[in-house]
């Protein structure tokens, strides 16, 4: 290992672990010792990452207030250290955090996982987009073979509050909202599309079609799915709607047969 290897490395283990080997590689200075500098350090990345933290979820920033969120970002920073060298990535875990930790409010939780969602959703890659002209020319008769391809930004999650209710009051610094357990969950997807992200809910049907196509089940045996909810004659209007949608929302990327 070289001098400067072992440096940063020694400089990585002070900034998450307070490991102070690297205090004897510090130069002391007329107004502050090694130690003392160290700590102006470490105290920058700290503030860097509750920054970044902040920045990757604004409404779990909102509903905590400053305080609570300064807290609970240090406390995030101790028990999830950052091992990524893009600050993009370091919120990843937060979801789980807030279960482990904060299982009584339930609903930061569901937040953390909607807004990573919106955040992933957002840079995502630059992709193409097929309209509803795609289907325009394939025979009827094919349709059945029919499977697709989803854009990267498309996401598909149930909620149990009324999270995307609550991120949208904070987004238009409208009128605060409490937060609402629903009856039941509720589907909800999650899509980019331009440079807009965008969320809808789902019918339990709309959602279980959008599901299955992603995995990469076909038109016909969508249409046979759907029966669980729609009698059999009207089947294959309903999938068609969905089609049609999921074209004009620009969901879609390619389409193929089976």
């Amino acid at each position: 290992m070289s001098e400067l290897q072992r440096i940063q490395q020694n400089m990585m283990a002070f900034l998450l672990a307070k490991d102070d080997r690297i205090e004897a590689d510090v130069a002391n200075t007329k107004n502050s010792n090694a130690k003392q500098r160290l700590n102006i350090y470490g105290d920058g990345y700290g503030y860097r990452l509750h920054d970044a933290l902040s920045e990757n979820y604004p409404a779990i920033h909102t509903l905590l207030g400053d305080e609570d969120f300064l807290k609970v970002a240090y406390e995030y920073i101790e028990s999830v250290p950052s091992h990524h060298f893009s600050l993009r990535y370091f919120g990843l875990k937060l979801e789980h955090f807030f279960k482990e930790n904060y299982s009584s409010e339930p609903y930061y939780a569901e937040m953390a996982r909607f807004e990573w969602a919106l955040r992933n959703a957002f840079d995502a890659k630059n992709q193409e987009t097929i309209s509803l002209d795609a289907l325009q020319v394939i025979p009827v008769e094919r349709w059945g073979d029919l499977q697709f391809t989803f854009h990267e930004s498309v996401s598909r999650m149930d909620l149990e509050w009324n999270t995307p209710q609550l991120w949208a009051a904070i987004e238009a610094e409208s009128d605060p909202i409490p937060p609402e357990k629903l009856e039941q969950p509720l589907a909800w997807l999650i899509w980019r599309q331009g440079l807009i992200n965008h969320y809808r809910s789902l019918d339990v049907d709309e959602a279980w079609a959008l599901d299955s196509a992603k995995e990469g089940v076909n038109f016909e045996n969508l249409c046979q799915g759907v029966c669980e909810w729609i009698d059999e004659e009207h089947a294959p209007a309903r999938v068609a709607s969905f089609l049609g949608n999921w074209l004009n929302e620009s969901l879609l990327t390619d389409i193929k047969f089976d």
